[in-house]
């Protein structure tokens, strides 16, 4: 069911009418909205941009683009569509075939979902003619995809509608699209959560609690800063650490693999919807002396497991060999890790804050890269030093790709077990 609203905040209304003939900037090319989480910012903006597009178009192409088309359905897509036909608009899905087609009395337009993942989802928008194009999580797209889409927009009285969340300081997005707001002809409006009449204090009080450091700065003020300091400044051993790990149910083991480099390991065990790092195994070839080879590897990963029913190891992706060699062994069912350190750290924070990863007190190496693992600020963008990362390699690997996140929170993936004839 669509969230109720009672009353929108000035610029709430603005992202919403922006484009009607009354307005002031009917004329602008584009709107740019960013800021804070939480602001109402993706809601007005797709609830906007439908009803600009039903009422100024008939039979005309549009695109809904986010990062991935799960991630724009599950955000943008089903809570637009609620919306949508609660004020009357027939909405038909195609998800097979990758659009939707909304109709209001005699007019009908189709809306193509797109994910801009990569460079190379660029070539995915190529080809279609569009009247306009959304951009969700903008600054989390490629520059290409993005220009792709905007270059699609040759229909005349196209506009160009985009969203998202502050990055670093030197993203592309914010050096030639929001800097540049007024040589674009856009109407550029900055969000915070004090926007969202809808948030109760309470509420306010809870995420403001989520977040530390630049994410603060950025999800909750809604600032475009340089990443600076530790990485996760909101790990604590007096909040995060504990004596006592509880008997757990499922178990998963995560892996940053190392030869000249530390190898790092981690036992995870869920109870009650919260993570432990039960156990560790951390081993240093350059201050121990002494290289170890896969194999030798292998029985330190059977050590581990403690004969315990692994679900899965979630290995670097980048250790063919490590990989190649479990599986050989057949003890564990094996899976390269989902890599992607910026939203890996992200979620990792997110986690942290919420609660849902804890850490035994015998993984003392992690905890010790948790005081260490800093930003590099001499970057031009968001990244972290190249030091002191092994163990927060792995446990960034097992919450990628383990949990994913759902509207409801953060759940475990189940991962098959082998069958009797030996497939997976």
């Amino acid at each position: 069911m669509a969230q109720q609203f009672k009353r929108f905040s000035p610029k709430q209304m603005t992202a919403l009418s922006w484009w009607c003939p009354e307005s002031r900037f009917r004329d602008r090319d584009a709107i740019i909205c960013d800021g804070a989480v939480r602001s109402g910012k993706t809601l007005c903006l797709s609830i906007g941009f439908a009803v600009w597009a039903m009422t100024a178009f008939h039979e005309q192409s549009f695109a809904l683009c986010g990062k991935t088309v799960t991630s724009l359905r599950r955000n943008l897509v089903l809570p637009l569509l609620g919306h949508l036909r609660a004020l009357g608009f027939c909405c038909e899905e195609r998800l097979s075939r990758g659009y939707l087609d909304i109709s209001s009395g005699r007019r009908r337009n189709r809306f193509y979902l797109f994910g801009g993942r990569d460079e190379g989802s660029a070539a995915l928008i190529q080809g279609v003619t569009l009247a306009g194009v959304l951009l969700d999580e903008a600054a989390l797209m490629p520059r290409s995809f993005v220009e792709q889409a905007l270059a699609r927009c040759s229909v005349e009285g196209a506009k160009f509608w985009f969203n998202c969340n502050p990055e670093h300081p030197c993203h592309w997005f914010y050096t030639e699209w929001i800097q540049k707001a007024g040589q674009k002809n856009a109407l550029y409006l900055h969000f915070t959560m004090r926007d969202n009449p809808s948030l109760s204090q309470k509420v306010l009080r809870r995420y403001e609690s989520l977040y530390s450091g630049s994410f603060y700065e950025r999800f909750v003020l809604g600032k475009w800063v340089a990443a600076q300091g530790l990485v996760y400044p909101m790990f604590s051993e007096q909040t995060h650490v504990d004596r006592q790990i509880p008997e757990c149910g499922r178990f998963f083991i995560s892996c940053d693999y190392g030869t000249v480099n530390p190898m790092s390991m981690g036992l995870w065990g869920e109870k009650d919807g919260i993570w432990y790092r039960i156990a560790e195994y951390y081993y240093s070839s350059k201050a121990a002396g002494a290289l170890k080879t896969d194999e030798e590897y292998h029985e330190e990963l059977r050590r581990l497991a403690g004969g315990r029913k692994i679900e899965a190891v979630i290995v670097d992706p980048s250790a063919a060999s490590f990989l190649e060699c479990i599986r050989r062994h057949g003890d564990f069912h094996a899976i390269p890790a989902d890599n992607d350190v910026a939203n890996g750290i992200r979620t990792v924070s997110t986690l942290l804050g919420q609660g849902r990863l804890r850490f035994g007190a015998g993984c003392r190496d992690c905890i010790r890269e948790f005081g260490l693992y800093r930003w590099d600020e001499r970057a031009g963008r968001d990244c972290p030093v190249k030091e002191n990362d092994h163990a927060m390699d792995d446990v960034r690997y097992f919450v990628m790709t383990a949990l994913m996140h759902e509207n409801s929170g953060f759940f475990a993936a189940s991962v098959g077990r082998e069958t009797e004839g030996g497939k997976w």
